[in-house]
């Protein structure tokens, strides 16, 4: 039996591009599990049927070999689960080389993929700690630089502390107040609060 995996991080992503490739080599549209979750680990409802039903010379048909998982040893891990603890093979797409059924059904095969596999997922890992490691030191940098991360704090109202003397002197509710200066009723208690302590201070005596 012939069977494909598809998997996107998120609910937002196309699985088109995948879907296209391995369409036109599995049989049956029943055996393409999908998934929409990310590769941290393989706790993903549909890879797991999938696992449940692959069996011993069946062939598991992915895009690249990141769809199994985002980790090196994970990576190696399934690989090594589903070509000899379950003995079905594996094609990876992108990657002529990882596919089990290299020259026949003998060992040279498995071992020439296991050994590609183990080399391109620890690059593929090790790019990915790069990754974050330059991300890391670009935030560092330009937080010593004064750059501000987040959102941009919403431009208040001139009349603003206006309004919220009328609320703290029940002129108005806290519903119509929010609504004049345009922020939400929790962003409006916190600042109906800070201008509360803001006249409170102005009011105590220097001792």
């Amino acid at each position: 039996m012939i069977y494909g995996y598809i998997r996107v991080s998120t609910k937002q992503q196309k699985i088109d591009r995948q879907y296209e490739e391995i369409k036109d080599l599995v049989v049956d549209d029943k055996h393409i599990y999908i998934d929409k979750e990310s590769g941290k680990d393989f706790d993903r409802k549909n890879y797991q049927k999938l696992i449940r039903k692959i069996k011993k010379d069946d062939l598991l048909i992915i895009k690249s070999i990141d769809r199994l998982g985002r980790n090196y040893h994970m990576i190696l891990d399934e690989w090594a689960r589903i070509t000899k603890t379950i003995g079905a093979d594996i094609k990876v797409i992108d990657m002529p080389l990882l596919d089990t059924r290299i020259e026949g059904r003998n060992l040279v095969g498995k071992f020439i993929s296991d050994i590609v596999l183990q080399v391109l997922s620890f690059v593929a890992e090790n790019e990915r700690t790069n990754i974050k490691q330059r991300q890391a030191e670009g935030i560092r940098i330009a937080k010593e630089k004064g750059v501000r991360f987040g959102r941009p704090n919403k431009l208040l109202p001139s009349n603003t502390n206006e309004i919220l003397d009328k609320y703290i002197n029940h002129e108005i509710n806290n519903i119509e107040a929010a609504k004049l200066i345009g922020v939400s009723r929790g962003t409006f208690f916190r600042l109906s609060k800070s201008r509360k302590m803001s006249e409170y201070r102005k009011n105590v005596p220097n001792t």
